[in-house]
């Protein structure tokens, strides 16, 4: 008999429905790029928690710092008590900011707490109040995440009014016909005809759009809005909560364009797995809330300090750039070979830098169509064989591929070899 199945029944009684998951297996254990369900079955796993597990499950280095922190102490606060593991990695993070002068960091639990508090820096330091982001953009569940997030179902719906002074932008799609011009130029209708730019504290953006379909932003764009925030006093965020540690085969996505921004929002990999997210800034902007004004209980967590110590470690002892990069280029020849194929779902946009790679599912092969149907066959057909795969896109029909950066050679080509197969049975 399955232990997955009375799990499932036992989740419908007791977790409410907003809370979706993607699969109903449950998780028995797991390590690297392998996870084994209740019923022991094993799936390669090309998701890693939604870009948290760019260190692989239970990284030895990882778990050895959790488990030396344990040890010592797990809670304080660190607006009670302070402590070194807190300090240690503001100062590890503040030498790998992305811009140029002294830097400062501030830690929390979660991406979009990382998403609301960066907006409040920004408006305290430029004593405005509103922001700009962008179409597509994911940001996070609290309401001001919410609100910046360019997407209504699910995250806004049925959740009333969200807070205000927040515009949306379109982020430039070729394949959607939307260019970088369009989006400046929807800049500049925005500030002739409905927010002075005097009143913006900051614009956000994704490097690489996550849940929006890993669109990387233009280095055209980045260029432009630096040059928008420097005319307009404005604050520069770039939300890198699924881009940075290593995923794109820079530390954070927003160097491949060599812009600096002002701030940036950190998560998901940073702490290989537990909860942990931070703003880096420029040092001036960081100081401008009063004391008191920025922190949490959970805040900076002695034991997620120490697994983020350790995994900046494994970054670069394992050299994991070079080695997105070269996932990458492997994941994409490949994907290059399967558009070929007559025997295959139609695939195309074959796209993302480093090992953040993604493609979308057509109707027809050549075309421009979505096909979030098909998309949903292959991605069961990956699972009954063993992978675990992710949609995302504005149209569901984008499947997205965020295995381990440590992910063995040979585990690899056997989910890809998984992948390949779903995409012709689905056929």
């Amino acid at each position: 008999m399955s232990n997955n199945a009375p799990l499932q029944s036992r989740r419908a009684v007791a977790v409410p429905r907003g809370l979706s998951s993607a699969f109903p297996v449950f998780a028995a254990r797991a390590e690297n790029s392998e996870l084994w369900d209740a019923d022991g079955r094993r799936f390669v796993d090309f998701a890693g928690g939604i870009a948290v597990l760019n260190t692989g499950h239970r990284h030895p280095a990882v778990v050895a710092a959790v488990q030396a922190q344990l040890a010592a102490y797990t809670h304080t606060a660190f607006q009670v008590i302070p402590y070194e593991p807190y300090v240690a990695l503001c100062e590890r993070l503040n030498g790998l900011a992305p811009f140029s002068g002294d830097a400062k960091t501030v830690l929390f639990s979660t991406g979009a707490e990382a998403v609301e508090n960066a907006v409040k820096i920004a408006r305290a330091y430029t004593r405005r109040t509103d922001v700009i982001a962008f179409t597509g953009g994911f940001h996070g569940r609290t309401l001001m995440a919410s609100a910046l997030t360019g997407k209504i179902a699910p995250y806004k719906k049925k959740f009333g009014p969200m807070p205000s002074g927040v515009w949306h932008v379109p982020f430039p799609v070729p394949q959607y016909g939307v260019s970088v011009s369009d989006t400046l130029r929807a800049i500049d209708d925005l500030f002739r005809a409905d927010v002075d730019p005097a009143n913006v504290a900051a614009i956000i953006l994704e490097p690489v759009q996550g849940e929006g379909g890993f669109h990387p932003a233009p280095a055209e764009l980045l260029n432009a809005l630096r040059r928008i925030c420097d005319d307009n006093g404005i604050v520069l965020i770039a939300d890198e909560v699924q881009t940075g540690f290593g995923r794109t085969g820079r530390m954070f996505a927003v160097e491949h364009s060599g812009v600096e921004p002002d701030l940036l929002t950190i998560a998901k990999s940073l702490a290989g797995g537990f909860p942990l997210s931070g703003v880096i800034g420029r040092s001036r902007i960081m100081d401008a809330p009063e004391p008191g004004g920025l922190g949490g209980t959970y805040a900076g967590s002695p034991i997620a300090c120490a697994a983020a110590l350790a995994v900046l470690d494994v970054i670069a002892s394992e050299r994991l750039l070079d080695r997105a990069s070269a996932i990458g280029t492997t994941l994409k020849d490949k994907l290059e070979r399967v558009s070929r194929r007559n025997d295959a779902v139609p695939i195309g946009f074959i796209r993302g830098p480093g090992a953040m790679v993604a493609f979308d599912v057509l109707k027809t092969r050549g075309g421009t169509e979505p096909d979030p149907d098909a998309t949903r066959r292959v991605i069961q057909a990956a699972l009954e064989d063993g992978l675990i795969l992710l949609a995302c896109g504005v149209h569901g029909n984008t499947i997205r591929l965020l295995m381990p950066l440590t992910i063995p050679d040979a585990v690899q080509t056997e989910g890809f070899a998984k992948l390949e197969n779903a995409l012709t049975t689905a056929c």
